[in-house]
């Protein structure tokens, strides 16, 4: 068995009633241990490569291997191994979290007096035990997020699924969760497989990420691979000199004014920053600030996604 994989799917294929080809002959490997993401736009088949892949959908062609087991010939074992936290909130919110985790430990046939010292160190783990004798409804959205991750952790999953994990919650929460995400694939060394519409959280998480366009895998590679690929960076700049009327920059500088102060510019492959403004200044504008408009990882993707429709 292919124990070093944590997930190998091969030649995986959905097709709806609609014949909407949601997943095409899609291939992927994911390494034991690894914070693995998966990105795409809506309706790219992130949801039904999840559903398939924990047996909440059927698969119509392809293979698909858990920790080296079969997943067609031995569906339960591998669920076994298996965490799922989904996008939707869909506990009973008229349940205790503590009624909640046990009631969850007893799908996986694990009994109360077993379950319970697991519970209780799950609920410290998510800064929840203080509300533990509490109707889930009265949790804050944080909470109730945490709440579905320690509810996932009860079968000791060596494979945690995350999807959207971090939607609908304000900054503070979300990057709390990010250290949470991180101690979950560290200390009990859980495979993580992430799927956000937040870029800065699989750049910011993720050691290597796939990117799904149309039900194809159009990349698989590592994080830091993938960033390497833009081509393009962009900046809005807020300088001293205002312009009255556009101005032509020599030195090949792709630069719009947005108003008066401000520009936007994009840089090219091998063009850094510093050589930007330094050509700025000989035409007498001094730079202010500088911020990157948009995420890294996005504009990759962007790119990834163009390219691709392009070469169709």
């Amino acid at each position: 068995m292919s124990n070093n994989l944590a997930i190998d799917i091969n030649q995986l294929s959905k097709c709806y009633r609609n014949h909407k080809q949601a997943l095409d002959n899609i291939n992927l490997k994911v390494h034991a241990g690894d914070f693995f993401g998966l990105i795409g736009p809506n309706g790219a088949g992130k949801t039904t490569l999840i559903s398939i892949l924990t047996s909440l959908a059927r698969k119509d062609d392809g293979a698909i291997k858990i920790f080296g087991i079969d997943l067609d010939q031995h569906p339960t074992k591998a669920k076994q191994m298996i965490g799922v936290v989904p996008q939707e909130i869909n506990f009973q919110t008229f349940e205790t979290p503590w009624q909640i985790i046990l009631t969850q430990a007893g799908y996986y046939g694990i009994k109360q007096k077993e379950a319970a010292p697991w519970a209780e160190e799950l609920l410290h783990k998510m800064h929840l035990w203080h509300k533990k004798d509490m109707q889930a409804r009265t949790l804050s959205g944080g909470m109730k997020r945490r709440l579905m991750i320690a509810r996932a952790l009860v079968n000791k999953p060596r494979l945690l699924f995350l999807d959207e994990p971090t939607a609908g919650v304000d900054i503070e929460i979300r990057r709390s969760m990010w250290d949470l995400m991180r101690e979950i694939n560290k200390k009990q060394n859980t495979t993580i497989v992430l799927t956000t519409h937040y870029l800065e959280e699989a750049e910011n998480l993720c050691n290597h990420i796939a990117v799904i366009n149309d039900g194809k895998i159009i990349q698989s590679t590592s994080t830091k691979e993938l960033l390497k690929t833009t081509l393009s960076q962009n900046y809005i700049l807020d300088t001293e000199t205002k312009q009255t009327a556009p101005i032509e920059i020599n030195g090949d500088l792709d630069l719009q004014w947005l108003d008066a102060q401000t520009c936007l510019l994009k840089l090219h492959e091998h063009q850094t920053i510093h050589d930007a403004v330094a050509i700025l200044q000989q035409h007498n504008i001094k730079v202010l600030s500088l911020k990157n408009e948009t995420n890294r990882l996005e504009q990759v993707i962007h790119e990834l996604i163009s390219n691709k429709q392009e070469g169709s």
